[in-house]
């Protein structure tokens, strides 16, 4: 079998997670190309990879290769026009979470994969941890019940990333848009995929950045020019799906909480579940309450998980098996963003459509 040619679309720090990804699998795939519009920050990409080729923008590397699958690495902006590049070259794409800065935009790229007869797989990595496929497994097997609540919570006391992401036209909002996105779809992802109906949200702006010292230098990204800091420190919401599930929701870069928090709880009839420092189900036995703690691979490992779910996109391009973070996936997180957001500006419940 020849091996498929893959390139990646912007050479900053989450595409060493595909690159680790796409290398892990060279007998399966030959990563080709790269590009980038920091130029020289491709080409010590390149180099660090052992890419033969560069490029300074998609469409200059699209005109050059032939290309089969595509990773689109890029800030939050660029996310729709390089995928629909990618797509309209007639790659199977991979794109970061969150999809699309809205949900116009993400139908858009949705459509374009139909239209091409192409894969689009969106970057929901916590689906691809030992703890969703565990806890996946444990509702398969009926050990949930009807899951029919959820609280996720994803926290930082002081944690905006810096650089494009607290820019809110470069990255489309702050913590709800960039984190939110992770608990909001695992916790959709283990009650089953329901469609989401509407949604009350609240959002506040009001602490800002670098309040102390020992905050957030952890997570700076560099600044290709000075953006302004414009974006949520925090939001909170309630989502109500089709089947009777709701779900609440906490997410912040700046917070006075005692430290940083991620959390997914979902409750079902016969079981809670339970993915944070721990995996754990809540139940009852012979008649006592029973809480486990699970053993084995059923943590959420930051690096295996993305091998995982790089795996997974090349098994679903070559037909090994279904892909499980799907366009329609990413399209319904949109509307709920969308919802939250525009739930916070003018004060009542968003119908999500």
């Amino acid at each position: 079998m020849d091996k498929l040619r893959a390139c990646i679309i912007g050479t900053g720090g989450i595409a060493h997670c595909h690159a680790d990804g796409y290398v892990a699998q060279k007998d399966r795939v030959d990563l080709a190309a790269c590009c980038d519009i920091d130029f020289e920050k491709a080409k010590r990409f390149a180099a660090e990879y052992g890419i033969p080729r560069v490029y300074a923008s998609a469409a200059e590397m699209f005109a050059a290769e032939k290309l089969d699958i595509a990773s689109v690495t890029t800030w939050n902006s660029a996310h729709k026009e390089c995928t629909i590049a990618a797509l309209d070259a007639g790659c199977d794409v991979i794109c970061e979470k969150p999809m699309a800065m809205n949900a116009a935009e993400a139908l858009e790229m949705r459509d374009a994969a139909v239209r091409n007869g192409k894969l689009l797989q969106i970057g929901f990595v916590r689906r691809f941890g030992d703890d969703a496929k565990t806890l996946m497994e444990m509702r398969e097997a009926g050990r949930l019940g009807d899951v029919y609540f959820g609280e996720v919570k994803y926290l930082r006391r002081d944690g905006c990333p810096g650089g494009w992401f607290k820019d809110k036209a470069f990255a489309g909002g702050g913590p709800l848009i960039d984190l939110g996105v992770h608990i909001i779809d695992l916790a959709r992802y283990l009650a089953g995929s329901p469609v989401p109906v509407s949604a009350y949200g609240v959002t506040y702006n009001n602490l800002g950045p670098n309040r102390a010292k020992g905050g957030a230098s952890a997570w700076s990204a560099p600044d290709l020019k000075e953006h302004p800091f414009n974006v949520e420190d925090m939001a909170s919401a309630m989502i109500k799906f089709d089947n009777g599930f709701s779900l609440v929701v906490s997410t912040s870069f700046n917070l006075n909480i005692p430290g940083d928090l991620v959390e997914v709880n979902v409750y079902g009839t016969k079981a809670g579940a339970h993915i944070g420092g721990e995996t754990a189900l809540y139940t009852d036995l012979g008649g006592s309450f029973i809480n486990a703690e699970l053993q084995g691979n059923s943590k959420f490992d930051f690096h295996g998980a993305f091998k995982n779910e790089m795996k997974g996109f090349v098994d679903a391009v070559l037909g090994v098996s279904p892909c499980i973070a799907t366009a329609d996936d990413g399209v319904y997180l949109m509307k709920i963003i969308d919802a939250i957001y525009r739930s916070a500006e003018i004060g009542d419940s968003v119908a999500i459509d």
